[in-house]
Order: structure tokens, then C-alpha cells, then sequence
């Protein structure tokens, strides 16, 4: 029997922050100078056995690593959308670290998109044709909004989940409800995941409605929690105009 093609979807944002961060090392001369170095031989090193090893673990043939523009096309509809990263900086060799992967791996980006939407696309049939099935690799709990395979390196006792279109979708309200602090979202407030759990019943976008109104908020405030907490599918975006097609209920 042939075994069918396996390509690993990697979240190379996730990957190369924290292979970039591992091998910072603060000096102090004395005198209260200091300054920061970093191996980028050392991270492109550990990138390369993690590839490995996750190609070995899953029995993957190929991987794909997508990365974020700098510009955001979720800026556009809440321009406060993750400001609170604003200034933080990166590690030193994480530029570094991008250019060996475009040199080394197949990179996959596009302007306006974050790694996280070029991953959902491409799991759902989109931008590109990949052939076999295909595995997102990623600890980011966003990637549960999207059918398909998911495999979390942090929880590898999880093994590889299948989710289904009918799950994503009501992982998705339920982002849109709880939200997210970290990419600087609110969602709907006094929210949080077990009453969200309680919220959607039915999984339907009126009962996430309800709730907004409930909290005194309108529908269009419901409405950009909802866009800006959807990692984008197939046909949400196009290659050939760049352009995002907003998520709207059904």
C-alpha cells in the first residue's frame, strides 16, 4: 500500500522566537555595562534537529514554515489590535534565523497575513495545492479554529487531533466571546471559556450575539471580535489581490 503524502505545517513565528531566544547570553563587564550575544550558528542549528525530529515523530515527508508580514491585515479593522507588543523587541538573531529558512526550507508568507492565516489557508485547501494530508504545528491555541490536523509540540501526549469543520466553527464563536489578551483583543467581557461553554448551546452566531447585547455592546462589536479572532480558510483571501474577505455569520 502507498502511504499517502504527510507536509507539516510549522508555525515558523513560534519556532524561531523561542530557537532565537535559547541562545542569548547576557555578559556583564562590569562597572554596570552589559550587552547581549547570540550564536545564530547554535539556533540554526536547533531549528534544523527540531524540523527533524518533528518530521521523524509525525512521519512526515516534507514541511512548509510560514511566517508573518509586518503588516496586519487585523490592524485594519481594531487598530488596537495587539498593541500591547508594540516596542518589544525580538530576539537579537531572529532576523537571521527568517533569511536561513528561506534559505534552507520552503517559506510560505504573504503581505498582511500572520503565520497563523497562511497555516489555515494552506490546511484547508488554499493559495497552494498540496498534495497528502496535511499536519499545523503549532502550540497557538487559535490553530483549533481550523479543520483539519493539529498537532500541539507543548502537548504531545495529545497526539495528533482531528478536528472537524463543525468543531472549528464553534471553537471560533467561542474565541469571539472569550478573546484574547495576548494579541490584544477583549472579546465579549466577563467572558471567559466555561461560560462561553455555557453561551453556545447550539453553536450559533445569535447566542454570541446575545451575550454582546446582554453586555450592553452592539452587533458590530461582536462583529470585530468575530473577524479579528477568525484565522482566515480557504477563500477568505486572494493571492492575486491581496485582498481578506471579512468573516461574516452564516
Amino acid at each position: 500500500m502507498t502511504k499517502t503524502k504527510t507536509t507539516l505545517l510549522i508555525d515558523g513565528d513560534i519556532l524561531l522566537y523561542q530557537e532565537a531566544a535559547s541562545v542569548e547570553v547576557a555578559f556583564d563587564w562590569g562597572d554596570d555595562i552589559w550587552s547581549l550575544t547570540a550564536d545564530a550558528s547554535l539556533a540554526k542549528q536547533a531549528v534544523d534537529v527540531w524540523i527533524a525530529q518533528h518530521k521523524e515523530l509525525l512521519n512526515a515527508d516534507d514541511v512548509i514554515i510560514t511566517l508573518t508580514s509586518p503588516n496586519n491585515w487585523r490592524k485594519d479593522v481594531l487598530p488596537t489590535y495587539k498593541y500591547n507588543r508594540k516596542g518589544k523587541r525580538k530576539p537579537v538573531v531572529f532576523p537571521a534565523l527568517r533569511d536561513y529558512c528561506r534559505e534552507t526550507y520552503r517559506v510560505i508568507d504573504y503581505d498582511t497575513l500572520e503565520a497563523d492565516d497562511v497555516m489555515g489557508i494552506l490546511a484547508t485547501g488554499g493559495i497552494k495545492k498540496i498534495k497528502g494530508d496535511k499536519i499545523i504545528v503549532s502550540e497557538d491555541k487559535d490553530m483549533k479554529t481550523i479543520p483539519g490536523y493539529l498537532y500541539n509540540p507543548n502537548r504531545p501526549e495529545e497526539g495528533i487531533q482531528c478536528l472537524s469543520k463543525k468543531q472549528a466553527d464553534l471553537n471560533h464563536l467561542s474565541q469571539a466571546l472569550t478573546g484574547d489578551s495576548t494579541d490584544g483583543y477583549s472579546g465579549c467581557p466577563g467572558v471567559g471559556p466555561k461560560t462561553a461553554e455555557k453561551i453556545l448551546k447550539r453553536g450559533t452566531w445569535e447566542e454570541v450575539l446575545g451575550a454582546y447585547t446582554k453586555a450592553g455592546l452592539t452587533e458590530t462589536d461582536a462583529l470585530v471580535q468575530a473577524r479579528v479572532s477568525r484565522i482566515l480558510r480557504k477563500g477568505e483571501f486572494s493571492a492575486n489581490t491581496g485582498k481578506v474577505k471579512l468573516w461574516n455569520p452564516a
